[in-house]
């Protein structure tokens, strides 16, 4: 069996232009890893962070609320933004608890994030979806509701099948690193949008688990998401076209994407560990 065909993840991590973009982010998250404050105040660091992506991932999925709004709300059960919000703060808190499951069983995890996507079922139909089809893939028939992502949508069973694969070659392992393998399963989840609601939030939330669980950010502190939203939604979708065209050039260009991301969420994370060592946070 060829290389490419035994571990398909690490021949898309020698495409062009991909092992620079590895190299760029390891050497920026190391950077913000020997920050000062990274000793003493890490947990702090992890928190915002947290909230930090969760807010840009909401804004991605089009509610781009200001970061002290989301700070001060303790209610998110209000109108449709609200929800979205909520929803990606509840994945924030949730994407780190699940990192042992995932090596195991991703499908599990995935039914999981949505779950704690939906929240509470009183709250699902109004988010337009069916507390049934909570926690499941779609069934034929049900529609997605997933307003940034105009793509074509894969049939049902053409969604179950692909996340089976998915799976399948997360459990076995590659020898690709990090950024690849996060980049892959967040374009895939993109791209079959599994779920009737929050595909893609729940697509971003998996990004994370896999930049922590590989070790490349174990303490959760270089939000992707931040970086996604501050590269613009416009930006983001031209991207995952290049996933969805499956060229090499194509891929090369989505996991460069996702690099540039997460160099922006280690940005983003510097200045809070900055603030923190004047004062300012």
């Amino acid at each position: 069996m060829s290389t490419s065909a035994a571990d398909p993840l690490a021949a898309l991590g020698a495409l062009p232009g991909v092992p620079d973009a590895v190299e760029s982010v390891r050497k920026a998250v190391d950077r913000v890893y020997g920050h000062r404050v990274m000793r003493r105040r890490s947990s702090e660091i992890t928190s915002e962070a947290a909230l930090r992506g969760a807010r840009a991932s909401a804004a991605l999925a089009g509610a781009d609320w200001a970061l002290e709004e989301v700070r001060r709300r303790t209610d998110f059960s209000g109108d449709a933004e609200a929800r979205t919000v909520g929803a990606a703060l509840r994945l924030g808190a949730e994407a780190g608890q699940l990192l042992s499951i995932w090596r195991q069983s991703p499908l599990r995890v995935l039914a999981r994030l949505h779950l704690v996507a939906a929240g509470d079922p009183g709250d699902v139909g109004a988010s337009g979806g069916s507390a049934a089809a909570v926690g499941r893939p779609r069934q034929e028939g049900e529609t997605v509701d997933e307003p940034l992502i105009r793509a074509p949508l894969p049939d049902a069973a053409e969604a179950v099948g692909r996340l089976e694969g998915l799976a399948d070659l997360l459990i076995a392992g590659s020898s690709a690193p990090a950024l690849v393998t996060a980049a892959v399963v967040h374009g895939e989840l993109l791209a079959l949008r599994p779920f009737t609601t929050y595909s893609g939030l729940v697509a971003r939330a998996a990004e994370r688990i896999v930049l922590i669980g590989s070790g490349l950010d174990p303490k959760a502190i270089c939000p992707a998401e931040v970086g996604h939203a501050e590269l613009g939604r416009e930006a983001y979708v031209a991207a995952f076209d290049g996933y969805l065209s499956g060229t090499p050039d194509g891929m090369a260009a989505w996991i460069a994407h996702c690099g540039r991301a997460v160099e922006l969420g280690v940005r983003e994370s510097t200045a809070v560990c900055e603030a923190l060592q004047r004062g300012a946070a």
